[in-house]
């Protein structure tokens, strides 16, 4: 029987990030507090409890803004 290869290898286990930053290829846009250019998409992320929320993709920063915003408020509301 063939052994196992690597078995003197350290086990590295994944612990998930519980606030996870947006992805490195994303760029922030200057004028806006939460809006990232991705995929010459423009997504908002925005902090709601423990977790990062992600917006739907918008065609103008504004909209993704306005989303960040709207986001804020009712995590106000609830929270």
């Amino acid at each position: 029987m063939k052994t196992l290869r690597q078995q003197n290898r350290p086990v590295i286990s994944y612990v998930p990030r519980i606030e996870p930053a947006p992805p490195e290829h994303a760029v922030k846009m200057e004028g806006f507090q939460d809006v990232w250019l991705l995929r010459n998409k423009y997504v908002a992320f925005v902090l709601v409890g423990e977790k990062f929320e992600r917006s739907p993709s918008f065609g103008v920063p504004e909209a993704a803004q306005r989303w960040a915003t709207q986001m804020r408020q009712e995590g106000e509301i609830i929270g």
